[in-house]
């Protein structure tokens, strides 16, 4: 219980600054940029996938969680936030290198990783432009202080970006408690390994997996592949799929569930296809 308990703070005390920094963006946005800057910004977001997924790539699971705040602030496009989702490894990369994991085989990982986040993001964005007739990365209807009622109007930007800073490391802090707990008990368990292979839906059942908004997930799906329970399939399809904290904050911050559950759908449709594809070719 000790060890979740300081895990879970550890994590927490990981995402601080970025979570500031990522607000104060917002904020930034928000009260000092024109209507025209901002749709300079919006125009000048093509790359924004290309640049998410090699972001995406650091390990860190806290850039999944700005780039969550950075979306539902309109700063960012839903192609840029879904390339950091699945670029995003998370614990994958220590874990690997504590265990000895062969470098071609990480750099292997990250690379096709990274590729997959980036088209992906670009076929959103592009698939939004062409329905829309425009992309529209900020959503007018979304203005994170009337949201959040953090008195920025009277205190400034940085009280405010610290404000909705640590409301959402205090919601982080028990969801990942309470995750904690459920991930010890369901990795001592025993039944990791029988579930993954439950009838052929390796793919599906990894991604799941991966899906769960703790960062110990990454750690999980890792080492069932190097414990060879998991095939090069389960693996990609688990770590595309999981965006350690990233989901709690896009769900806490951006009040459109139906985007939100539209981003989460297509998270796990790519991860899981892509799973399957690479698996298949072979790429490990």
């Amino acid at each position: 219980m000790r060890e979740i308990l300081s895990d879970s703070v550890i994590d927490c005390l990981k995402l601080l600054p970025f979570l500031y920094l990522s607000y104060l963006a917002v904020e930034y946005t928000e009260h000092k940029m024109s209507a025209k800057t901002k749709e300079m910004i919006h125009r000048a977001g093509k790359a924004g996938p290309f640049l998410g997924s090699l972001i995406g790539t650091i390990p860190q699971c806290g850039f999944a969680a700005a780039a969550a705040g950075l979306f539902a602030g309109g700063v960012v496009s839903p192609g840029t936030l879904l390339a950091v989702f699945l670029a995003t490894s998370d614990e994958m990369l220590p874990v690997m290198l504590s265990q000895g994991a062969d470098g071609l085989t990480i750099v292997k990982i990250l690379a096709a990783k990274a590729f997959v986040a980036a088209i992906a993001g670009m076929l959103v964005d592009f698939g939004l432009e062409r329905i829309l007739g425009r992309r529209d990365p900020i959503p007018e209807h979304m203005d994170m202080c009337e949201h959040g009622h953090c008195g920025c109007e009277h205190h400034g930007i940085w009280y405010s970006a610290l404000n909705h800073t640590l409301k959402t490391a205090l919601f982080l802090f028990l969801i990942s408690l309470v995750l904690g707990f459920g991930m010890n008990r369901f990795a001592s368990s025993g039944l990791a390994g029988s579930i993954v292979k439950f009838s052929g839906l390796e793919a599906v059942t990894a991604a799941v997996i991966g899906m769960i908004p703790n960062c110990a997930a990454s750690v999980l799906v890792t080492e069932l592949f190097l414990e060879g329970v998991l095939s090069g399939t389960g693996l990609f399809a688990g770590l595309l799929c999981g965006t350690g904290t990233g989901l709690l904050v896009l769900y806490r911050e951006n009040r459109n569930l139906r985007e939100n559950l539209a981003l989460t759908a297509t998270l796990a449709g790519v991860g899981i296809a892509a799973g399957i594809v690479l698996g298949r070719f072979g790429v490990l």
